[in-house]
């Protein structure tokens, strides 16, 4: 069965993120990870953030999870505060983060009950959302091994799993791809398609640029923690002279040298 949407924003015309003048510099470093970045993300979209190595990603992402806290600026989620008050926000949202976050001894499904009770799910609605996200990354008959033994395919699906457990408005993938064989890529994209059919909106980094061109409507490239070019992938790159695809249009605006 495909997800819907528990919750919802009070203003469907509002934008169901916006972040404004987010700035963050790490203790010791000479430069801001993040230096006066501005985002807007309409609901039901998959907005992608891109950049080499070191462009300031994960903390964006970070930032805007509220795991972490800026040096300035500001996040609001459905025109809540997520600065002043993250755990309204956190009820609204949910990180699949880059490492793979679950217990190696528990099962599949074990981990998705243990995940989804901190959601506060229970009873006969928790069994129901376990089964349904299993059905979802394609791993419903596999509920029962233990992660250890998974592939990482399979880790990667169950990490995606518990994500979307509390079928939150606003889904944020780390890198959800990163190191996997290319059959359980292709079914995690296309599983991502089917969330965004369904309402979700979902927030999306990747080295794959192929990936960005294929799932994203926005894109945002990222160096040294500025916003380089906003735009729809197709149309950035009809705009680039000498650009083909959404990686021609990377290489010309951050290089080919490596980061790092």
């Amino acid at each position: 069965m495909p997800l819907s949407v528990d919750n919802e924003c009070s203003d469907a015309e509002a934008p169901i993120l916006a972040a404004h003048q987010l700035v963050k510099v790490y203790t010791g470093a000479d430069r801001p990870a993040v230096d006066g970045l501005d985002i807007t993300i309409r609901p039901g979209e998959i907005f992608g953030l891109l950049g080499p190595n070191g462009a300031g990603k994960t903390t964006t992402i970070s930032i805007m999870s509220t795991l972490l806290l800026p040096t300035s600026g500001s996040v609001s989620i459905c025109n809540t505060d997520g600065i002043k008050h993250p755990k309204k926000v956190r009820r609204m949202i949910s990180l699949v983060p880059q490492d793979i976050a679950l217990y190696p001894e528990m099962t599949a499904r074990e981990n998705l009950r243990y995940f989804g009770r901190l959601f506060g799910l229970q009873g006969k609605k928790l069994a129901e959302r376990i089964e349904n996200c299993l059905e979802q990354v394609g791993l419903e008959n596999k509920g029962d091994k233990r992660v250890f033994s998974c592939s990482g395919g399979m880790k990667r699906r169950i990490n995606l799993a518990v994500g979307i457990l509390n079928k939150p408005i606003i889904l944020f993938l780390d890198e959800p791809t990163v190191g996997i064989d290319a059959q359980s890529r292709n079914m995690i994209l296309e599983k991502l398609l089917l969330l965004k059919d369904t309402g979700t909106t979902i927030v999306y980094t990747t080295h794959y640029m192929e990936e960005a061109e294929k799932l994203c409507t926005r894109i945002i490239i990222l160096d040294d923690g500025k916003n380089i070019a906003e735009g729809r992938p197709r149309e950035l790159v009809e705009d680039a002279p000498g650009c083909n695809n959404l990686q021609d249009f990377f290489f010309s605006l951050t290089g080919r040298d490596l980061r790092d």
